[in-house]
């Protein structure tokens, strides 16, 4: 590794720079999935209380 390279912090940012909007609606959606897979994990926990313990006792 060469000393010569220095990381500069001055180069304009690469890829693709998002406005305060789009981040907005970004995080908006982000929330969204997040409290439906939340929702979706109580749902299977809730089923199987409900199913008891008969749900591990299955035939092979």
């Amino acid at each position: 590794m060469s000393a010569g390279i220095v990381m500069d912090n001055k180069k304009p940012q690469q890829g693709i720079v998002l406005t305060p909007e789009q981040k907005k609606r970004q995080r908006e959606r982000s929330i969204a999935i997040a409290l439906a897979l939340g929702v979706l994990v109580i749902l299977f926990f809730a089923v199987t209380l409900v199913k008891g313990p008969a749900v591990l006792q299955r035939p092979i």
